[in-house]
């Protein structure tokens, strides 16, 4: 049998206190939202927030009547959960490489600071188109290879790989740093098209975060996301899904069952207590809140 990709598990892992809270990332986390709120719509109807996490943006989507979180750790989105509540949001916990989800459910998506953990890029990028609804919006970041900071390394031969070329470097175990054209064309190559790319966190060195406000920082930042050079360690893509054939709309019930499918047969799901039964009689748990597809129950 062939194994797919290797799967990143956060699991219960400490990322949250280790990496965001305290940790001196208030101007990576200020400029990150900034973006955000420049490329998200004034409303939608339902939005997926791929590689959720513990939540640590998802207020920033209050403009959508439905978020759904996805993440393969359970204990991230069992965080998340206890932090939103239920009204207006669900927690998937599943495999990004096998979203359980119907096509076309969601009319946007975002994805930050996620693909840089996935070996196989064109088929989360798949998965994604899939469940978007003609027309629907993706807000992709990605850490980016070809960064200013990488370039003066390489002039000096202190890198062990050439930011110029376009294939992924992985620096270390799952986690990789992509060409913008390389990832521009990923995209491109799936029916998305590129209304904007914003180069991002510019000032990420430590002694400028300790040295200055974060806020000034912010505001020097989003003046060089102007320039359009994507020579900064992060760049956001403002992405639209082109209309296929067969007009699909995201359908407006809030009932998880509506958007919900097996991932492994495709076929529609029912509750049965605490358990999600398919047609072709998989049987997926529901814990604390979070529909659970990362296996099936015996």
């Amino acid at each position: 049998m062939t194994e797919g990709p290797r799967i990143c598990d956060y699991g219960d892992s400490t990322y949250r206190q280790d990496f965001w809270e305290g940790q001196g990332r208030d101007y990576e986390d200020a400029v990150e939202r900034r973006v955000l709120k420049q490329l998200l719509p004034a409303h939608g109807i339902r939005l997926l927030e791929i590689g959720a996490g513990f939540g640590r943006i998802t207020n920033e989507y209050s403009m959508f009547r439905q978020v759904v979180l996805l993440d393969y750790s359970i204990e991230q989105l069992q965080y998340a959960r206890r932090k939103f509540g239920d009204v207006g949001y669900m927690y998937v916990a599943a495999d990004a490489y096998h979203m359980p989800f119907q096509p076309g459910v969601f009319d946007a998506a975002t994805m930050i600071r996620v693909i840089h953990h996935f070996e196989n890029v064109p088929a989360v990028l798949r998965q994604i188109r899939d469940v978007l609804a003609d027309d629907g919006m993706f807000v992709l970041e990605f850490a980016n290879k070809r960064n200013l900071k990488a370039m003066l390394r390489g002039l000096f031969r202190l890198n062990e790989w050439n930011p110029h070329t376009l294939e992924p470097v992985e620096f270390v175990e799952l986690n990789f740093n992509f060409h913008p054209a390389y990832m521009r064309s990923q995209v491109t190559r799936l029916g998305f098209d590129v209304r904007r790319a914003v180069p991002v966190s510019w000032f990420r060195l430590g002694i400028l975060k300790r040295s200055l406000p974060t806020r000034l920082l912010t505001e020097l930042d989003m003046l060089l996301q102007r320039s359009g050079w994507a020579i900064s360690p992060s760049v956001f893509l403002d992405l639209q899904l082109k209309s296929q054939m067969g007009k699909r709309a995201p359908p407006s019930a809030a009932d998880a069952l509506a958007i919900l499918r097996c991932p492994r047969s495709g076929s529609p799901l029912r509750k049965d207590g605490d358990v999600l039964v398919s047609g072709s009689g998989a049987r997926w748990g529901i814990r604390e809140g979070v529909y659970d597809f990362r296996q099936p129950l015996d």
